[in-house]
């Protein structure tokens, strides 16, 4: 029998903005380089693994707000979040140390133009970016939306954690254009229809979670549903149908079925 391979912990982040017309929610995604090793050319909200960084961050309180009663991994899985969102759209969700609001637009860009380059290419940390521009993560902005483990069998696992956040105003994000190609703000439905008629390419677990986010109207109403569901982990059991993948997840996960037919997992 194969060696299970054990899952690395990720962050991935659903940014939310409500579109200016058509009543509408928007969420940020990004094209995937087509030579990035896992989910090559898809469509994706930000996001991927926890690093030593980050439980670094951790053990400075500090630099944080909203971590009351969470566990070291926990917060781990937080501060991955929004830094692999500040690394691949820009957008930052942080503080000025002696304030209770987000950053502003134009001090987001300052920090991104001056940080963002030099900490995607490991030339600093997210700690050194935090220091020197003296800000504490808003860990409160972001509620927790789903967990997803990725199937016993594959080569590749991840033990991800999936959050909400209202995106900052007037943060538009962008790529960066090496692990990723291309950025949107695209509603639930628009992504959906692109993935099925081959606009986009859309992984098993993005395509449910765009499903049940695309029920909701608005981002108040979003984060006030996720704020009231206890998460239910999801590991798919995975099956060989037909010459493709019969994926199995739990229906108390609160998706759109519990049984699906996949040509891959993606």
């Amino acid at each position: 029998m194969a060696e299970i391979v054990a899952p690395r912990p990720a962050s991935t982040t659903l940014l939310l903005h409500d579109r200016a017309q058509g009543g509408e929610i928007e969420v940020f995604m990004m094209v995937r380089h087509h030579q990035i090793e896992f989910n090559s050319g898809a469509l994706v909200f930000p996001g991927g693994s926890i690093d030593q960084g980050d439980k670094g961050i951790v053990a400075r309180p500090e630099l944080y707000a909203g971590g009351a009663g969470l566990d070291e991994s926990a917060l781990s899985f937080r501060v991955a979040a929004i830094r692999e969102t500040f690394e691949e759209s820009g957008i930052l969700l942080a503080r000025p140390m002696d304030s209770q609001r987000l950053i502003d637009a134009a001090r987001a860009k300052e920090i991104e133009a001056a940080c963002r380059g030099p900490l995607c290419e490991g030339k600093v940390t997210f700690l050194d970016v935090l220091a020197a521009n003296q800000l504490q993560l808003a860990l409160d902005e972001l509620i927790p939306y789903a967990h997803w483990i990725t199937p016993e069998g594959m080569p590749k696992r991840f033990d991800t954690w999936f959050f909400l956040a209202a995106a900052p105003p007037d943060q538009l994000g962008a790529h960066d254009g090496k692990e990723s190609t291309d950025s949107i703000w695209v509603s639930p439905r628009e992504a959906l229809e692109g993935g099925e008629n081959g606009r986009f390419k859309l992984p098993f677990p993005t395509t449910r979670n765009l499903i049940k986010l695309g029920r909701q109207g608005s981002v108040r109403a979003a984060l006030d549903e996720a704020r009231g569901q206890p998460i239910v982990t999801v590991m798919p059991v995975m099956t060989r149908l037909n010459g493709g993948r019969q994926l199995r997840i739990p229906r108390e996960a609160g998706y759109d079925g519990e049984l699906f037919e996949v040509g891959a997992l993606g």
